[in-house]
């Protein structure tokens, strides 16, 4: 059963939003992306009274526009970062084992060789490098080598004129939105006082020290001020404009690198396992995912809008010539079924680096008493940037805060899991529903799965998929709304699941049966559920012109040299 502490809703909300102009809180944080939510987790399973705001949804912004991947970085030991990639395995290791096993999940990737012995003695040093950075806890394969008869047979797509064997090793992949949301979700049931669609308009200031700030909620209009002895920044890509909108001088900039991925059906590719292939910047993961691949991703400057990220003609192209020199049949622009473009904040004192040098570790900034900020860093590492940014604010607390203890902390649905995955059958008989549909709810709500049944059996309609040959069922969309925060239904399409990429038409299909569900949960109108349905549109015509562009420009090529 639930967590009744665990549950965003809009009841909650509003019961955050109360506590928040009512009390002070030891800890404000900013920021609900998966640093933020790690944040509020860190600090309120310390024993500290949170309080966190976030002017979109949870995960809205770069958290939910990632590789899916949680890895060390294999790219970073040619870099010598040896640092960072030890820290990013460990917590690899950690998420798959004790933090999250229901939403962390193993994926092996090919390492293709072309040239038989000097090239596979430097990738399999650096592969054995690789294993061994991680330390004593290994519940991830190490590597082994294939040959090139063996390649073939687990990667049919790959040529075999060019390729002669290849390195298989392991790394993970998760849905980062739903992770994001859950960590979130684990901050609350510890205590931590969640509010989203709720910005920070300034920070409030008192002897040269910052003790709050003035939170607008953007459901009301209303502007409340919240006090706290510490505000924590886990701002992102926004972090530049937050502090020049807070007046506060930081000791480090953000430069914001686009990656950009396409999204093709899983008959595109014949192949068993991930690729990661060498460009000439950087890498390219071609990565499971359901029935389809996700390609990517790209590595370049941004400076464009930073709530708007698109993929351009040359993203898409960039990808398709990168996986098209060791792919047989190649990838047509055809089989492009969606592209998503997200942007990494990276930490820089340099106003002229490169974003492909820049590292990925992060900085935590503690420019005024009662203010700390944190950005830079990898998706796999959120838990130590997250640790180093309470420790960094624990000083202004005036108090004994207690060391961080989210290193074995579970979040919300990993406890018990195992147990649950043995009971699938069982489980699958009590619900109703198939066995293979109880196995991908559990590695997708862990031992919240209970609370799903609770819907099934007062509602047996909730049983059904959301729309047919999909996997989702209108239990899950309910949920979405009555436990998991989203407010809207781009929310719920965006990423609660991942229909916006998931489905040809990106989920518009969908929208108003989503709205049907959703819509008595969050008390909205009829006139509310057509707004919603027309915003989630609106967006997807926005997100979609890169892709139809792209196609246009493709046919036009075509018919002009034909």
């Amino acid at each position: 059963m639930t967590s009744a502490k665990s549950v965003l809703n809009p009841e909650q909300r509003q019961v955050a939003l109360s506590h928040l102009a009512s009390e002070k809180f030891d800890v404000l944080v900013i920021g609900g992306g998966v640093t933020g939510a790690g944040v509020a987790l860190d600090a309120a399973s310390r024993g500290l009274k949170v309080a966190l705001v976030e002017a979109g949804d949870l995960a809205s912004g770069t958290s939910s526009r990632s590789s899916k991947l949680i890895h060390g970085g294999l790219r970073y030991l040619e870099q010598y970062d040896f640092k960072l990639v030890r820290e990013a395995l460990q917590e690899r290791e950690l998420m798959v084992t004790t933090q999250a096993p229901h939403l962390v999940k193993p994926v092996s990737f090919l390492y293709p060789l072309h040239e038989k012995v000097k090239e596979r003695t430097y990738v399999g040093a650096g592969l054995a490098l690789y294993d061994a950075l991680r330390g004593f806890q290994r519940a991830l394969p190490n590597h082994r080598h294939l040959s090139q008869k063996r390649i073939h047979e687990v990667a049919p797509s790959l040529r075999v004129d060019l390729i002669n064997g290849g390195i298989q090793y392991y790394d993970a992949q998760v849905d980062d939105a739903r992770h994001t949301m859950m960590i979130a979700r684990t901050a609350a049931q510890y205590g931590a006082q969640i509010a989203t669609h709720a910005s920070v308009e300034s920070l409030i200031r008192k002897n040269k020290r910052v003790i709050g700030a003035r939170v607008l909620d953007k459901f009301s209009g209303e502007t409340i001020e919240v006090s706290a002895s510490v505000t924590i920044m886990a701002g992102g890509v926004w972090s530049d404009q937050m502090h020049e909108k807070f007046g506060v001088i930081p000791g480090y900039q953000v430069r914001m690198s686009k990656g950009t991925h396409i999204v093709v059906p899983k008959s595109a590719i014949r192949s068993k396992s991930g690729i990661i292939l060498k460009t000439a910047v950087s890498v390219l993961f071609i990565i499971p995912w359901a029935d389809k691949w996700i390609v990517g991703t790209t590595d370049t400057e941004f400076t464009g809008d930073r709530n708007q990220p698109l993929a351009t003609r040359e993203d898409v192209d960039y990808i398709l010539e990168q996986a098209n020199k060791v792919l047989t049949p190649k990838l047509k622009p055809s089989d492009v079924l969606g592209v998503y473009a997200g942007l990494r904040p990276l930490v820089s004192r340099n106003a002229n680096s490169s974003t492909t040098k820049l590292s990925r570790e992060h900085i935590v900034d503690h420019p005024e008493t009662g203010f700390v900020s944190v950005a830079g860093g990898k998706y796999t590492t959120y838990r130590v940037m997250a640790e180093d940014a309470v420790d960094h604010a624990a000083p202004d607390l005036l108090r004994l805060v207690q060391k961080s203890g989210t290193k074995e902390l579970p979040i919300l649905g990993a406890v018990g899991y195992h147990a649950l995955i043995n009971r699938a059958s069982i489980i699958a008989e009590e619900m109703g529903i198939s066995r293979e549909q109880v196995i991908r709810l559990l590695d997708r709500y862990g031992s919240e799965i209970s609370a799903l049944a609770e819907l099934i059996a007062a509602d047996p309609s909730l049983a059904k998929p959301l729309a047919d040959g999909m996997p989702y069922l209108r239990a899950e969309i309910h949920y979405a709304a009555s436990a998991e925060g989203a407010m809207s239904v781009g929310d719920v399409i965006s990423r609660r699941t991942r229909l916006a990429f998931e489905m040809a038409d990106h989920g518009v299909g969908v929208a108003a049966e989503i709205a049907k569900i959703i819509g008595p949960i969050l008390g909205w109108s009829a006139s509310a559920k057509k707004k919603s349905i027309a915003e989630y549109e609106a967006q997807v015509v926005i997100e979609k012109e890169s892709v139809q562009s792209y196609h246009e420009e493709i046919a036009k090529d075509s018919v002009a040299s034909a």
